[in-house]
């Protein structure tokens, strides 16, 4: 008997090892089979696997995944919508306006889908990433420091930086074809961190620093482990992945903004103690300032994690994406001419000759660019293509979807719908004057997504890309070198084109007098 109860007690524990994981295993099972039999109606792509699903299909290149998704939806153009696996995990994917809306404008599907959970070590649960109550007291609280009389504030700024762009520029006329690319990106990160965090990094004077290098490698990271479905589990990611590349990076962007949040708070207390310091100037604001002064709803103050994941989010929102906007917009001038006539012409007619910065006043009568910028948005949109979680069983156009899957809106392809801009690949601004307008579904142009969830930033992203390229295009005409076909866009976080945007300037009349 005794022998018999030394053996009672392994063999006990390994008996509950082997029910627990086998009941764990049934759930995970009967869970996923109960998906893919409820979705088995939907259409999907070709070789879709019962098991891994269509994740060996996927293209490891970003230009190759990006054109073989675009491939998706136009082998799939007539159908209300499809299906992809990306391992045990279904994608529903939506790129019709009438699709969009059902998924857009219903709070239970607020939620950021699964793939999103990789940008957590980054950015935390800030306003991009959070949900639930957290993200709705966050957007309540966050969205007074987006009202247009702070955004003015930032107006110098941008101007003040759009001046060095334009000096940078200069020392490109002449020389024939170059990037640009780099040269607006910069000049984005330097206004982003300025107006977000209060802090001048001189991104366009030093390109080679470190946070700026670390920006963009981090989101190359992300967007490939997203696409490798294998690398999800941490502790494959870790030892078998890029996670030790991931983590040096993360330490540096963390470093940075960590340390710039510090030295904020030190230097609002020191202000605060010496009221006569900043007397005879006027100081200026910055999102972070903003942030640290925030109270909730029963007066408690945002921690310094709190801080750190908005400013994080930020930082990366606020500038990859209206740098891009820009760089296209560059491109797509300087391919059409006419467009870039009508830009030009209306510049003259606000500016005259003189060379003043833009003021808010100049912002309202910029009407042809602003058209320029949405038709710019509508062919490349920063975002091309973006998740949420299904958050309670549901129909999409009578296909029945189960929650616990995932919709992406491929913006991309929902911005080339021909039932609404009809002849979708043609450059058109006038698509975007408001009787050219009128009809349009309000889900068939997202660039700043849509719904409860639409970006917080929005103003503040056509603001500042209406004086950059105002700047650029008050001193420079341009001329694009490449073809769109040569572009090849990149769909990572970002649309971005693999081989920048290549072009040539010519530097247009100085002025004379002011107006």
């Amino acid at each position: 008997m005794a022998v018999l109860g030394s053996y009672s007690a392994p063999l006990l524990g390994i008996s509950i090892f082997i029910a627990t994981l086998t009941y764990i295993t049934y759930k995970l099972l009967s869970g996923y089979l109960h998906k893919w039999f409820t979705m088995k109606p939907i259409p999907q792509a070709d070789g879709t696997h019962i098991f891994i699903g269509n994740a060996f299909q996927f293209k490891y290149n970003a230009g190759d995944f990006f054109q073989q998704i675009m491939d998706f939806t136009r082998d799939f153009a007539n159908a209300p919508l499809f299906k992809l696996w990306i391992g045990p995990i279904p994608f529903v994917i939506l790129f019709h306006p009438e699709t969009v809306e059902t998924v857009l404008t219903n709070a239970v599907h607020m939620e950021k889908s699964y793939a999103y959970k990789f940008l957590h070590p980054w950015l935390g649960t800030g306003l991009l990433t959070s949900t639930g109550l957290k993200w709705r007291q966050r957007r309540k609280m966050l969205t007074p420091t987006f009202h247009f009389s702070i955004l003015t504030d930032f107006l110098e700024v941008m101007n003040e930086q759009a001046e060095i762009l334009v000096q940078k520029l200069e020392k490109q006329v002449g020389k024939g074809p170059f990037d640009c690319f780099s040269h607006v990106t910069l000049c984005a990160l330097d206004i982003i961190c300025e107006t977000a965090m209060g802090k001048k990094i001189y991104a366009q004077s030093n390109s080679d620093s470190e946070y700026v290098k670390s920006v963009y490698k981090m989101s190359d990271i992300v967007s490939r482990r997203q696409r490798s479905p294998w690398f999800w589990p941490d502790f494959v990611y870790s030892y078998f992945g890029e996670g030790r590349k991931h983590d040096k990076t993360l330490k540096i962007l963390h470093s940075f903004t960590y340390k710039v949040i510090h030295e904020r708070m030190e230097n609002i207390s020191y202000n605060e103690s010496d009221s006569d310091s900043d007397k005879g100037t006027k100081k200026r604001r910055a999102f972070l300032d903003m942030l640290l002064k925030t109270t909730y709803e029963d007066g408690s103050k945002m921690s310094h994690q709190d801080i750190q994941e908005e400013v994080d989010t930020f930082m990366f929102e606020g500038h990859d994406t209206t740098a891009a906007s820009m760089n296209w917009t560059i491109h797509l001038l300087g391919s059409h001419p006419e467009a870039h006539r009508k830009v030009q012409q209306e510049l003259q007619e606000v500016f005259g000759t003189s060379d003043r910065p833009v003021n808010t006043e100049d912002l309202k009568k910029l009407k042809y660019l602003e058209c320029v910028i949405k038709e710019a948005l509508r062919l490349f949109p920063s975002v091309p293509f973006f998740a949420r979680s299904i958050g309670q069983d549901c129909h999409i156009n009578g296909f029945k979807v189960p929650k616990g899957a995932n919709a992406i809106i491929i913006t991309y392809s929902l911005h080339r719908d021909p039932r609404y801009f009809p002849n979708p690949e043609e450059f058109r601004p006038e698509r975007f004057l408001p009787e050219n307008s009128v009809g349009r579904p309000p889900y068939a142009y997202i660039p700043f997504s849509a719904g409860l969830r639409n970006c917080i930033g929005q103003r503040f992203a056509l603001m500042e890309e209406k004086v950059i390229l105002a700047s650029i295009l008050r001193n420079f005409s341009v001329e694009a070198c490449q073809t769109r076909e040569e572009l090849r866009p990149l769909g990572e976080l970002i649309l971005r084109p693999e081989k920048g945007i290549v072009i040539k300037l010519e530097k247009r009349k100085p002025p004379t007098s002011s107006k």
